[in-house]
Protein backbone atom coordinates (compact mmCIF):
# COMPACT_ATOMS: atom_id res chain seq x y z
CA UNK A 1 0.00 0.00 0.00
CA UNK A 2 1.77 3.57 -0.90
CA UNK A 3 2.63 5.93 2.13
CA UNK A 4 -0.07 8.55 2.88
CA UNK A 5 1.41 12.55 3.23
CA UNK A 6 -0.80 15.06 5.34
CA UNK A 7 -1.01 18.34 3.81
CA UNK A 8 0.05 20.91 6.31
CA UNK A 9 -3.18 22.94 6.07
CA UNK A 10 -5.95 20.65 6.46
CA UNK A 11 -5.20 21.21 10.31
CA UNK A 12 -6.15 24.92 9.86
CA UNK A 13 -9.07 23.84 7.42
CA UNK A 14 -9.77 21.24 9.80
CA UNK A 15 -10.12 23.61 12.42
CA UNK A 16 -12.15 26.56 10.86
CA UNK A 17 -15.43 24.16 10.35
CA UNK A 18 -14.44 21.60 7.50
CA UNK A 19 -17.39 18.87 7.56
CA UNK A 20 -15.85 15.87 6.46
CA UNK A 21 -18.65 13.72 7.41
CA UNK A 22 -21.36 15.91 4.77
CA UNK A 23 -18.49 17.43 1.92
CA UNK A 24 -17.81 15.90 -0.99
CA UNK A 25 -14.29 14.29 -1.19
CA UNK A 26 -13.03 13.34 -4.16
CA UNK A 27 -9.31 12.45 -5.53
CA UNK A 28 -7.09 13.98 -8.12
CA UNK A 29 -4.41 12.56 -9.60
CA UNK A 30 -0.64 14.04 -11.04
CA UNK A 31 2.63 13.13 -11.94
CA UNK A 32 4.53 15.43 -10.80
CA UNK A 33 5.39 15.27 -7.15
CA UNK A 34 3.07 17.29 -4.94
CA UNK A 35 6.06 18.61 -2.73
CA UNK A 36 8.10 19.98 -5.48
CA UNK A 37 7.07 23.30 -7.39
CA UNK A 38 4.59 25.40 -5.43
CA UNK A 39 4.95 22.40 -2.75
CA UNK A 40 1.41 21.60 -1.33
CA UNK A 41 2.17 20.44 1.38
CA UNK A 42 4.02 23.49 2.80
CA UNK A 43 2.08 26.13 4.52
CA UNK A 44 -0.71 28.10 3.04
CA UNK A 45 -0.04 25.75 -0.50
CA UNK A 46 -2.60 23.24 0.06
CA UNK A 47 -5.30 24.02 -2.58
CA UNK A 48 -5.69 21.61 -5.32
CA UNK A 49 -4.81 24.60 -7.88
CA UNK A 50 -0.85 24.36 -6.60
CA UNK A 51 -1.01 20.63 -8.72
CA UNK A 52 -0.70 19.80 -12.43
CA UNK A 53 -3.22 17.27 -12.85
CA UNK A 54 -3.90 15.14 -15.57
CA UNK A 55 -6.31 15.01 -17.89
CA UNK A 56 -8.90 12.35 -17.08
CA UNK A 57 -10.40 12.04 -20.32
CA UNK A 58 -11.70 8.12 -20.29
CA UNK A 59 -11.35 7.56 -16.60
CA UNK A 60 -14.65 6.88 -13.97
CA UNK A 61 -15.94 9.03 -11.41
CA UNK A 62 -13.32 10.06 -8.96
CA UNK A 63 -15.45 11.29 -6.06
CA UNK A 64 -15.33 8.89 -3.29
CA UNK A 65 -18.53 7.10 -1.63
CA UNK A 66 -19.83 6.58 2.21
CA UNK A 67 -17.29 9.20 4.07
CA UNK A 68 -17.33 8.99 7.22
CA UNK A 69 -15.57 10.13 10.20
CA UNK A 70 -15.75 8.53 14.19
CA UNK A 71 -14.23 9.08 17.12
CA UNK A 72 -12.99 6.81 19.92
CA UNK A 73 -10.75 7.45 22.90
CA UNK A 74 -9.49 10.99 21.53
CA UNK A 75 -8.69 9.15 18.28
CA UNK A 76 -10.11 10.32 15.07
CA UNK A 77 -10.71 8.20 11.68
CA UNK A 78 -11.51 9.67 8.37
CA UNK A 79 -12.87 6.34 6.18
CA UNK A 80 -14.28 5.87 2.79
CA UNK A 81 -15.23 3.23 0.69
CA UNK A 82 -12.30 2.33 -1.56
CA UNK A 83 -12.63 3.72 -5.21
CA UNK A 84 -11.85 1.83 -8.04
CA UNK A 85 -10.71 3.78 -11.57
CA UNK A 86 -11.71 2.71 -14.58
CA UNK A 87 -10.26 3.40 -18.13
CA UNK A 88 -12.90 3.22 -20.80
CA UNK A 89 -12.94 4.77 -24.30
CA UNK A 90 -8.85 4.97 -24.12
CA UNK A 91 -5.61 5.17 -21.76
CA UNK A 92 -5.61 7.55 -18.66
CA UNK A 93 -2.55 9.63 -18.54
CA UNK A 94 0.16 8.72 -16.51
CA UNK A 95 0.22 9.41 -12.73
CA UNK A 96 2.25 8.43 -9.75
CA UNK A 97 0.54 10.51 -6.93
CA UNK A 98 -3.19 9.87 -5.91
CA UNK A 99 -4.47 13.32 -3.95
CA UNK A 100 -7.44 13.59 -1.11
CA UNK A 101 -8.82 16.90 -1.36
CA UNK A 102 -12.51 18.33 -0.11
CA UNK A 103 -14.47 19.34 -3.44
CA UNK A 104 -16.84 21.15 -1.28
CA UNK A 105 -15.34 24.48 0.60
CA UNK A 106 -15.10 27.65 -1.64
CA UNK A 107 -12.55 29.53 0.61
CA UNK A 108 -10.11 27.95 0.23
CA UNK A 109 -11.13 25.80 -2.97
CA UNK A 110 -10.40 21.87 -3.26
CA UNK A 111 -8.76 22.34 0.19
CA UNK A 112 -6.12 19.26 -0.03
CA UNK A 113 -5.85 16.57 3.03
CA UNK A 114 -3.29 14.57 1.84
CA UNK A 115 -1.92 12.73 -0.81
CA UNK A 116 -0.78 8.94 -1.27
CA UNK A 117 2.61 8.38 -3.31
CA UNK A 118 2.76 5.18 -5.42
CA UNK A 119 6.16 5.32 -6.00
CA UNK A 120 6.48 5.04 -9.86
CA UNK A 121 4.36 6.18 -12.63
CA UNK A 122 0.74 4.29 -13.40
CA UNK A 123 -0.87 3.97 -16.63
CA UNK A 124 -4.29 2.73 -17.13
CA UNK A 125 -4.75 1.50 -20.51
CA UNK A 126 -8.20 1.01 -21.72
CA UNK A 127 -10.53 -1.45 -19.61
CA UNK A 128 -7.68 -1.32 -16.68
CA UNK A 129 -8.86 -0.58 -13.17
CA UNK A 130 -7.02 0.41 -10.82
CA UNK A 131 -8.13 0.11 -6.99
CA UNK A 132 -6.97 2.99 -4.46
CA UNK A 133 -7.65 0.61 -1.23
CA UNK A 134 -7.77 2.91 1.78
CA UNK A 135 -8.00 -0.14 4.38
CA UNK A 136 -8.47 -0.37 7.39
CA UNK A 137 -6.69 2.71 9.16
CA UNK A 138 -9.19 5.12 7.08
CA UNK A 139 -7.95 7.79 4.79
CA UNK A 140 -6.11 9.50 7.98
CA UNK A 141 -6.21 9.37 11.76
CA UNK A 142 -5.60 11.97 14.17
CA UNK A 143 -4.91 11.34 17.50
Amino acid sequence: MASFTKVNDFVVNLANAMDLDSDTLAVALTNTDPAAGTDVTADGNGVLANISEITYTNLSSRTLANVSSTQTSGTYKLSADDLTLTASGGTVADFCYVLVYNDTPTSPADPVIGYYDYGSSLTLNDGDTFTIDFGSNGILTLV
